[in-house]
């Protein structure tokens, strides 16, 4: 059973620019009603790509630099990282299938060249 991985701005560098495989980052808070919307679909993406993608959380409200650096102005944010860099994001409370939608692009390997 995988859960997403706790993200900070002390680990952001080995958990996420440093990662072998694709890593999908929930930029949220405590306090965001839409975050909790969004966290279940979340939840069960980390468990369904468990293996080709990892799934971390990072709380905007304990973490700034890194939410600063990545210019994360509204949460929730979604966040996929692919080689150290964030290839795309996805702002605010969408459906499951359209995060995997896009997940699946990337995790295809079509808009990543090395």
């Amino acid at each position: 059973m995988s859960e997403p991985i706790k993200v900070t701005d002390q680990n952001f560098q080995s958990e996420v620019l440093e990662s072998p495989v694709p890593v999908l980052i929930d930029f949220w808070a405590p306090w965001c009603a839409p975050c909790r919307i969004v966290a279940p679909a979340v939840e069960s993406i980390a468990q369904e790509f468990s293996g080709v993608l990892k799934v971390g959380k990072l709380n905007t409200d304990e973490n700034q630099m890194t939410a600063m650096e990545y210019r994360i102005m509204g949460i929730p944010t979604l966040g996929i990282f692919v080689n150290g860099q964030m290839v795309d994001q996805i702002v605010g409370a969408v459906p499951k299938q359209h995060i995997v939608e896009k997940l699946k692009y990337y995790l295809q390997g079509a808009a990543v060249k090395n």
